[in-house]
């Protein structure tokens, strides 16, 4: 049903690009105005197709909540041979401050570093014993989570759960996926205390 509704949803944008385009061409409007229309339709293509990858239930390649609990992972090593760069991909629910959820469940994948591939497959083994496993993801540069960069980023390390090398051009960073992203065993959830009778 989703991806009937993805489907859809980018053929009325193509259909919409094709009259818009039927109408520019019989208009005496300078070219450049043209031109700029045109350019455009096409880069709302481009937003179509990576707004309708989290509505597909793909990981979606987005940063991950500053305060979460892990509920799945899955590790994808890279592979040389069919040039493909390998990725980790978390189920994740979002955690307020008293570690309760804030949200529903979303995945995400993040670029594959052994450091991270590491700590992410010593978190499913505590995951399957039936030992809760949260996270928090930080900025470089920073020393607390944040929804934006407060520091200069480090250099010379690929992103996702190592230091950013690419700075703010880069698409990991722009996607939110250099941030480092911390796992440890889920705290209780703080509850109000009860009042007794």
């Amino acid at each position: 049903m989703l991806e009937m509704n993805a489907l859809c949803l980018v053929l009325a944008y193509v259909f919409l690009s094709l009259l818009m385009l039927t109408v520019l061409i019989r208009l005496a409007l300078p070219r450049l105005i043209k031109i700029g229309a045109i350019g455009a339709a096409s880069l709302f293509y481009v937003v179509v197709f990576f707004s309708t990858q989290g509505l597909l239930g793909w990981s979606a390649p987005v940063g991950v909540p500053a305060r979460f609990q892990v509920l799945w992972t899955r590790i994808v090593e890279p592979n040389v041979i069919q040039g493909e760069a390998g990725a980790i991909h978390l189920w994740l629910e979002e955690l307020d401050a008293a570690n309760l959820p804030t949200g529903e469940p979303r995945a995400y994948r993040l670029p594959y570093t052994a450091n991270l591939a590491r700590r992410v497959s010593k978190a499913q083994k505590e995951i399957e014993k039936g030992n809760l496993q949260g996270g928090r993801a930080e900025f470089f540069g920073t020393g607390a989570s944040q929804s934006v960069p407060a520091g200069p980023l480090q250099t010379g390390a690929p992103p996702g759960g190592d230091p950013s090398g690419g700075g703010l051009f880069d698409p990991a960073f722009l996607g939110g996926q250099s941030r480092n992203v911390d796992l440890v065993p889920l705290p209780k959830p703080a509850l109000p205390p009860k009042d007794m009778p």
